[in-house]
């Protein structure tokens, strides 16, 4: 496993005069980064998902959000799985073969 610096985000809505404004706010935190693992590689692709990374956390680090970046690449967020304190997190950068 490799250290690494990670960034979590969560899009937030301001109201700024009356005009909804949509952003995310980004935290950074180290991660350990992790394989994909072969069955949960091919599992996803069956439904179109296309896993690409995990990075493991831990648990009070992770407050839900939906996105991540990577060496300045973003990933959305596709499963968590919980593992005691730690939790993993299994990113791609396409959803669904291609958006």
């Amino acid at each position: 496993m490799n250290s690494c610096e990670i960034e979590l985000g969560n899009l937030v809505e301001t109201n700024d005069h009356g005009e909804i404004i949509k952003t995310f706010v980004w935290e950074t935190i180290f991660a350990q980064k992790k394989s994909i693992k072969q069955t949960e590689f091919y599992s996803a692709a069956n439904v179109g998902l296309k896993p690409e990374l995990t990075f493991e956390i831990f648990m009070f680090e992770f407050n839900y959000q939906e996105k991540l970046k990577y060496n300045g690449k973003e990933y959305t967020i596709l499963r968590t799985y919980e593992k005691g304190e730690k939790i993993e997190l299994v990113v791609s950068s396409q959803i669904g073969g291609g958006i």
